[in-house]
């Protein structure tokens, strides 16, 4: 009994040593798996860090280093993924490295990158992955884009992407078109549509409507922060008429841009479900690929001799030059047209046959020197632009910055050149600003310079402040002109619309009236003294008493 009493507890002893071993062994685990995990958290935060990319936000998917890694761990067809090589995407850029697990996840992104960083792709892979195939169920993915130009550029970065997928990608062209294409009675064989606010905002308020988002699954706002703007340059009531009408359930909204809105952040964090913030770089900061100069010229008409310099010393094409309205546009085009350069100019006075050839032929060299408005600031991805020119300073720093973005892109080196008069103090520190956080050197008294209240900046910001017009011809020379081809100058123009008004008697007193207001009104006005005849009669008789006095003291 003994013997088997020590038997017994010895195997006790030895079952508690196994449960502790045990434990340990569990502890082990979980400490060498925290550890694991605390390891890979810091991997992934010093790749986040080394790439310029920051994130606000919980559950945050890990960064793709690879297009490879993106296929394997989300098996995006091997179709895109091919395609993607042939076109030449070796790595993605830091927005691709995040954004694009982001919107895998299904989650709903504001993402902020530099201009020329690959935005566009960002969105696109995503979702020809979501979409998995074509269906006939109408559009399931919208793109929205502020210019027509920029909506079709992402149309054909569509295409190129989804080679041999067969999706369907539409654009807006005309809206009689569009009504028979997508309306309720067509083959509803379409899967992605690309456009402008606009076009579409026309589309769904006829009755009934002809076209349906009512099967959305992913709209993507491209340049946001342009598009939340107010008044005429914005387009906030259309986006909000275009965001109720996308009513799926299973909706999914991203918003990219390459500045930063304040507006935009607040709208995301109340709207947006469980939104993930993606920014690249510096806050509203311009591309270090671009190399940065400020020319003083003094007045409006030192722009138009610092231009010509520049032509004289060599302009390496392909060349933006930007102005800040339409009018500007066409009057710097009739000074350059004969300076022996290949120039053209757009701007939204042209058809949009002219702006598509104008765009083509910038794009195939025939143009050298492009003159554009805001108009091309926004997102047009045009290879290889060598210089940008500001003709006229930016009205804001944001514009300032999608303005110079049109070069340096895409790994590419660049150069812009801003011109600045002794008017453009205004928004002159704060452009200094982002030259100076890009590496640019920047005088200290501009760093200096006061700071503008917030009501004039914004002010500034909306309406582009009164210039000289662009010409070399004296205006009497063009009056002179004018007067030869029978042509009304701006005075008499004015004038003429004067007379067309006539004086009236209206309870004693004389009340100003349109011609055909009142039948009655020339009878009247011939029983009325004519005081204009009698003045002219007086001075003609004090005329000849005057001549009478000469001829008699002579």
């Amino acid at each position: 009994m003994p013997l088997l009493g020590s038997i017994l507890a010895s195997g006790d002893a030895d079952v508690s040593d196994s449960k502790s071993r045990r434990k340990k062994k569990k502890k082990k685990k979980k400490i060498t798996a925290e550890k694991g995990a605390a390891l890979k958290q810091e991997q992934v935060n010093h790749f986040r860090h080394v790439n310029h990319i920051h994130v606000v936000g919980t559950d945050v998917p890990d960064p793709a280093s690879s297009f490879d890694m993106l296929g394997t761990d989300y098996q995006i067809q091997e179709v895109v993924l091919n395609n993607i090589r042939e076109l030449g995407f070796g790595q993605p850029t830091p927005i691709q490295m995040q954004a694009i697990p982001a919107m895998l996840h299904h989650r709903e992104i504001l993402a902020c990158a530099p201009t020329g960083s690959g935005k566009t792709l960002a969105f696109i892979l995503p979702l020809l992955h979501h979409l998995k195939s074509p269906q006939r169920q109408g559009f399931r993915a919208l793109v929205l884009s502020p210019t027509r130009e920029l909506a079709k550029q992402t149309l054909r970065e569509f295409q190129r992407v989804a080679d041999g997928t067969g999706f369907r990608i539409h654009f807006i062209e005309k809206a009689s078109t569009a009504v028979k294409k997508f309306g309720p009675k067509s083959s509803q064989k379409f899967d992605i549509l690309v456009t402008t606010p606009n076009r579409l905002i026309h589309l769904l308020s006829e009755d009934p409507q002809p076209i349906s988002l009512s099967n959305i699954e992913w709209l993507v706002v491209d340049e946001s922060d342009k598009l939340f703007e107010e008044g005429k340059s914005g387009f906030r009531d259309q986006l909000a008429m275009i965001y109720n009408a996308c009513d799926a359930r299973n909706i999914r909204r991203a918003f990219f841009s390459a500045t930063f809105a304040y507006e935009v952040e607040e709208w995301c964090r109340l709207n947006l479900d469980n939104v993930l913030q993606i920014y690249i770089g510096a806050r509203n900061a311009a591309t270090d690929a671009v190399e940065q100069k400020l020319v003083f010229v003094g007045s409006e008409s030192g722009k138009l001799l610092a231009m010509r310099d520049l032509v004289k010393k060599g302009l390496q094409p392909p060349v933006l030059v930007f102005v800040q309205s339409k009018d500007r546009a066409k009057e710097l085009f009739h000074e350059l047209i004969y300076d022996g350069i290949n120039v053209d100019v757009i701007h939204a006075d042209r058809t949009q046959l002219q702006r598509d050839n104008i765009v083509k032929g910038f794009r195939a060299g025939k143009i050298w020197v492009l003159i554009c408005t805001e108009l091309m600031g926004r997102g047009i991805d045009f290879k290889g632009v060598n210089l940008v020119i500001n003709y006229d300073f930016p009205n804001s720093a944001i514009s300032y910055i999608h303005r110079i973005g049109r070069t340096g892109r895409a790994g590419h080196r660049g150069k812009a050149i801003t011109f600045f008069t002794e008017g453009d103090g205004v928004n002159l520190r704060s452009i200094a600003n982002v030259m100076c956080e890009a590496g640019c050197q920047v005088p200290d008294y501009m760093l200096q310079l006061r700071k503008p209240r917030k009501d004039i900046r914004r002010k500034l910001a909306h309406s582009a402040p009164k210039r000289a017009s662009i010409r070399t011809i004296p205006h009497q020379d063009i009056v002179k002109a004018r007067k030869r081809q029978g042509k009304p100058t701006k005075r008499k123009a004015e004038k003429s619309q004067y007379q067309t008004e006539e004086l009236e008697p209206a309870n004693g007193v004389f009340a100003k009236r349109a011609k055909g207001e009142q039948k009655d009104t020339k009878d009247v006005l011939k029983q009325l003294p004519k005081p204009e005849t009698v003045q002219s009669k007086e001075q003609k008789g004090k005329k000849k008493k005057m001549k009478g006095r000469h001829k008699s003291e002579s």
